[in-house]
């Protein structure tokens, strides 16, 4: 089988000398032990290294991603909430009228869902933030590329690193995780941006940036930023304008237009660039667009109805009743009672009176700062001086500082700045004229209610370099009579020294059917103190409060003729208390038997206390808890004068249930409150209508009942009335008199530290009250009748203008009798000083059960003009309450 091989070959031995050691011989396979592979290149290795290393690489970084993405991806927000996320919306507030009154908010923000926002709007935000926003996953790989090279060409320039973020990744960053700078942070936002791609649509992500993102001047949103900056809606914007918002996200303070006018309109210019690139505008728009200047009219932001004081408690009520997270994010729409017009009236009159009460008592108490500077340099230099100095907290929006700069003989020469036209323009500076018929009030304040002598000259008022106040008047017809010019001269232009008062003062009406407030000022300026002095101050209402001792008598059978002793009344206190002896406003005058309706009228004293002892202090109180005026009145007689204490708005609900037949009112600011839906969360009037809904409107309009608790008989409020109507025709209440029925009550406190006057029409009642926040003297005889009621009169004749005059209404069932107004016997043929007087049912005179005689002391008490009451009366320290 093998004898044509050598033998060495079968048997293994050696090969042949020459051959190769691992040739076999020819047409044989080469042996199996001991073959050699052929040695591969040194490329081929280098190669085969690589291809490893990637390998262990891919499978290191597959399994450091999967590591790192759990690690970041650990804790996040629940993304899918974003579905169902309503933004923090501002609540805004609405005037009667529907005018807008104030918005409250931690953002700024107006929702609107993205099929209401113009394409243009969508497509400039989408160029100027997130170009390939329609078709990336969440985040954009190449931008974040380009980001990368460009902050490694920054390294050691202090620059900050230059972001990537997608919109997708800002509304991540924005609504859920916050501005932080970190690498831990952006992989966060990464991860959750790819997240939320998978479970929202394009459209709501966009919807959501729009409405979220951030825009300066308080604005978020692109709806309150286009109101913030333009003054428009958003389908009312121009290219240049949506190019201007669009180019905002990245930095908002740094292209404020007021501050950086150059960078805004080269950032807004780049957009409009971004925005023809991308064909969402054309190239000829785009040029139009960036030949527009920026013009910021943020008009509509201040057309505002100026009422701070009612504003701000319709924001405390809110809060007090929904919290202050969905007061101020909750997008609550908050119709309120305000009328504004009656606002303005408000302001104005109480402002006139602080001012008036201010000349006759507060004197001039000097400038409000000084410029100390030589005469010579201060005519060059006041300019800078005036600008340096700020305008004074609370004065007016017609005041301004100005600086003395000469006195002459009649006037003085002041410098003051005039604003810009416009936002930007530097103001200019005007020298004007300050006449001394527009300082002579200004007499030097003295201690102790004191006034210097009248100024003759500009010299006793002022000095060169003083910082006051002024007015700018207009040029007007002069008064020929006054000015001693011929009737059809003019005064030039000239300014008017102002002074900003000390005392403060309140002022609330409302309508006493329904008890919505129409009108509230807190005091002189919402700027200079935001206390409200119509809900929050307590202080004693004094002889305002009377008309709620007679009332009390009045639901006992007393008629308003019923004669009351008006003589010395003496409390014995007790054991080493000594004896109060109380007296009226003129002490040691005593009218001896007097009507009732005389003593309200003339606000007596001794006859209140009187009264107050015959029907109990236990039915004064009573009478107060109904009306609402002082809920836990203490029993004491200085309670009746009105020791306690109350507030200017229970005063004027207590008083509206006089003139609505005795109903008891609770007083409101707020009509309706609806949520972001519409739906009504909450209405003040509770009444039930069944038919108020309808399928068709017909026939007479539906009643609601009238189901509110009685603080009165018909009969009693109107007796009330009519007294309270003889106060202002023939008592204290004299300049509170009206072009129309009026009705009302003076009101002062023991050392003359409270003003008040309380009154009402038919369909008005008002509260005025005058004084210091820290009780003072407001100074001698200055009483309710002189510092309060010309406030209510100059109010209600401008509240009420163009109104008719409607009367008071006499309930059914009284008996009007003729009498005479002094002695309150029925009147004869002929007689004067007549009136008709209102009767209960056999109460009249010549009844069977009309009272007769004088009550309040009895013979004995009117022989020795005095009485006597042993009843306890502790705390009569407090003092009298009640004087005029």
């Amino acid at each position: 089988m093998h004898a044509d091989k050598p033998l060495a070959a079968r048997s293994g031995g050696t090969p042949p000398q020459g051959a190769p050691h691992d040739a076999a011989p020819e047409g044989t396979a080469p042996p199996r032990k001991g073959r050699k592979r052929p040695r591969r290149g040194l490329f081929a290795r280098f190669v085969s290294a690589v291809l490893w290393l990637g390998v262990i690489g891919v499978v290191v970084g597959g399994v450091g991603a999967v590591a790192l993405w759990q690690h970041f991806s650990r804790d996040l927000p629940d993304h899918a909430r974003l579905a169902d996320y309503e933004p923090p919306v501002m609540s805004r507030v609405y005037a009667g009228d529907s005018r807008l009154l104030a918005e409250l908010a931690s953002e700024r923000r107006v929702f609107v869902p993205i099929v209401a926002i113009p394409k243009l709007v969508q497509d400039g935000f989408i160029s100027a933030e997130d170009q390939n926003f329609w078709t990336h996953p969440g985040i954009d790989v190449l931008a974040i590329a380009r980001a990368a090279v460009t902050n490694l060409q920054q390294i050691g320039q202090g620059r900050r690193p230059v972001g990537a973020s997608t919109i997708t990744q800002q509304v991540a960053k924005n609504m859920l995780l916050g501005n932080e700078v970190s690498i831990e942070r952006k992989a966060r936002e990464a991860i959750l941006a790819l997240r939320i791609e998978q479970v929202l649509p394009k459209e709501r992500i966009l919807e959501l940036y729009l409405n979220e993102i951030f825009l300066g001047q308080s604005a978020y949103g692109v709806a309150a930023a286009s109101m913030a900056y333009f003054g428009k809606a958003l389908d009312e914007l121009t290219v240049a304008e949506v190019a201007f918002l669009a180019a905002l996200p990245k930095a908002p303070n740094n292209y404020n237009p007021f501050r950086f006018p150059e960078a805004a309109k080269g950032r807004r210019d780049w957009v409009i660039e971004r925005m023809a690139e991308d064909g969402a505008i054309t190239a000829t728009a785009a040029a139009s667009a960036r030949a527009e200047p920026i013009t910021v009219r943020p008009a509509r932001f201040a057309e505002r109805v100026p009422a701070e004081y009612f504003a701000e408690e319709v924001r405390r009520q809110l809060i007090d009743r929904f919290g202050q997270e969905v007061t101020t994010q909750g997008g609550l729409t908050v119709r309120t009672s305000l009328d504004p017009v009656m606002q303005e009236a408000a302001d104005r009159a109480l402002r006139d009176g602080l001012i008036a009460y201010d000349r006759r008592r507060g004197g001039w108490r000097g400038p409000v700062a000084r410029v100390e500077m030589p005469p010579e340099r201060l005519r060059t230099a006041w300019t800078e001086a005036l600008a340096a100095q700020a305008r004074p907290a609370g004065a007016l929006a017609g005041w301004r500082p100005a600086v003395v700069l000469e006195l002459g003989d009649q006037e003085a020469r002041v410098g003051l700045l005039e604003r810009g036209a416009r936002p930007g323009v530097p103001p200019q500076p005007r020298i004007l004229a300050l006449p001394m018929s527009e300082m002579a009030w200004a007499r030097r304040a003295l201690p102790e209610n004191r006034l210097g002598p009248v100024p003759r000259r500009p010299a006793d008022v002022l000095s060169p370099g003083d910082i006051v106040l002024v007015e700018l008047l207009e040029a007007e017809p002069a008064v020929a009579a006054a000015r001693g010019r011929p009737a059809r001269a003019a005064l030039p232009e000239r300014l008017a020294l102002r002074q900003m008062p000390e005392a403060e003062g309140a002022l609330v009406a409302l309508d006493p059917n329904t008890g919505r407030v129409l009108a509230l000022a807190g005091g002189w300026n919402f700027e200079r103190s935001w206390f409200n002095r119509v809900t929050q101050a307590s202080r004693q209402p004094g002889s305002s409060f009377k008309p709620f001792v007679y009332l009390a008598a009045l639901e006992r059978g007393m008629s308003p003729v019923q004669k009351i002793l008006d003589a010395p009344f003496v409390v014995d206190q007790g054991p080493g208390l000594g004896r109060w002896r109380p007296t009226n406003y003129t002490a040691g005058e005593f009218g001896g038997p007097t009507p009732m309706r005389v003593g309200m009228e003339k606000s007596k004293n001794l006859m209140t206390i009187r009264l107050a002892e015959m029907v109990g202090l236990g039915a004064v109180a009573d009478v107060s808890a109904r009306t609402g005026v002082i809920p836990n009145l203490q029993r004491n007689y200085s309670m009746a004068l009105g020791a306690g204490e109350t507030t200017v708005l229970r005063m004027a609900a207590g008083y509206a249930a006089f003139v609505n037949g005795g109903r008891q009112v609770a007083p409101t600011l707020i009509d309706t409150v609806q949520d972001r839906q519409g739906r009504v969360i909450y209405r003040a009037d509770g009444r039930e209508c069944a038919g108020c809904v309808a399928d068709a409107p017909g026939g007479a309009p539906p009643e609601a009942p009238d189901n509110r608790p009685r603080a009165t008989d018909p009969g009693s409020a109107f007796q009330m009335v009519s007294m309270l109507q003889g106060v202002i025709q023939r008592g204290t209440g004299g300049r509170a008199a009206i072009d129309r029925p009026a009705a009302g009550k003076t009101g002062t406190t023991n050392d003359f530290l409270d003003a008040w006057f309380v009154g009402f029409t038919p369909d008005l009642v008002t509260a005025v009250w005058i004084g210091f926040d820290e009780p003072r003297p407001l100074g001698d005889n200055e009483t309710g009748g002189l510092v309060a009621a010309p406030v209510f009169s100059a109010f209600m004749r401008e509240a009420l203008r163009g109104r008719p005059a409607l009367p008071f209404r006499t309930p059914p069932g009284l008996r009007m009798v003729r009498v005479n107004a002094e002695t309150g016997e029925p009147a004869g043929p002929g007689e004067r000083n007549v009136l008709m007087e209102a009767f209960k049912p056999g109460t009249e005179p010549g009844s069977a059960g009309a009272a007769t005689g004088v009550l309040g002391g009895g013979a004995q008490a009117e022989a020795e003009g005095a009485t006597t009451s042993r009843r306890p009366a502790a705390a009569l320290d407090a003092g009298l309450g009640g004087l005029y």
